[in-house]
């Protein structure tokens, strides 16, 4: 059964993640990604942050299909570092489709007027600049690519290759690999890294919600340090349900 362009029923989703993972269990990332694109033809984009890691997944793509939609969530708070990242991953790497995603101006206008919410209400600032233009856009595509992985904290610790999220599927190449596996892949192909990973930030997100990680923190420490807070709520828990704020 193919996807249909409003997406799978939610029951169908969980029956064809938990097919797929039984599939490709313990397959490489790159078959997991080849499979993704095959069994999705024209349905499928990756959702990258151009952060840490993020290389070691857009040249796996690259490789496979450089005009698949590369969908950046700009919240228009990145740090400069990010975007001039992602503009030389893109002639690097010859990705010809990346796709910058932003918030609504008639959002930001309303609820964040002065770019100070992400201060009162980070979960609030998260959904207006990250959730909801993305969700403007998932419609395009039933299946959608993450970079994310397992050892990148508590949340994530218990991630399938592919997971159905309602009706639609979210795919995660790289989630089974360890930090040890990624940084030998960048270094085996002497792919650059992000300019702020040698000052200390193993995940890097907005300018005002993003601090360095000391050695030992986990990798995702510094994101809304002393906050509580974890996801910024476009990724789904293992189990199903949307992290949405909490």
């Amino acid at each position: 059964m193919r996807l249909e362009r409003g997406g799978l029923l939610v029951g169908a989703a969980l029956e064809r993640s938990a097919a797929l993972n039984l599939a490709y269990r313990g397959a490489q990332p790159q078959d997991v990604l080849a499979g993704a694109l095959a069994e999705f033809p024209g349905e499928v984009a990756l959702v990258s942050s151009f952060g840490a890691d993020s290389v070691v997944l857009l040249e796996m793509a690259a490789a496979l299909d450089p005009d698949l939609p590369v969908l950046m969530i700009d919240t228009l708070m990145l740090f400069e570092e990010t975007l001039a990242y992602q503009r030389e991953l893109a002639v690097l790497l010859g990705l010809r489709n990346v796709q910058h995603v932003l918030p609504a101006a008639a959002d930001l206008a309303a609820l964040d007027p002065d770019g100070q919410l992400h201060a009162t209400d980070p979960d609030a600032c998260c959904v207006i600049r990250k959730v909801a233009p993305l969700d403007r856009v998932a419609g395009r595509w039933p299946a959608m690519i993450s970079g994310r992985k397992r050892f990148q904290g508590p949340t994530r610790a218990a991630l399938g290759h592919f997971e159905a999220d309602g009706d639609r599927m979210k795919i995660n190449p790289l989630a089974h690999w360890s930090a040890e596996q990624v940084r030998d892949y960048i270094a085996a192909r002497d792919l650059p890294r992000h300019p702020l990973v040698a000052r200390g930030f193993r995940s890097i997100g907005c300018r005002p919600c993003t601090t360095p990680v000391a050695e030992g923190e986990d990798d995702r420490a510094g994101r809304w340090r002393g906050t509580g807070k974890t996801e910024c709520g476009i990724h789904i828990s293992a189990d199903g349900p949307v992290l949405r704020a909490s």
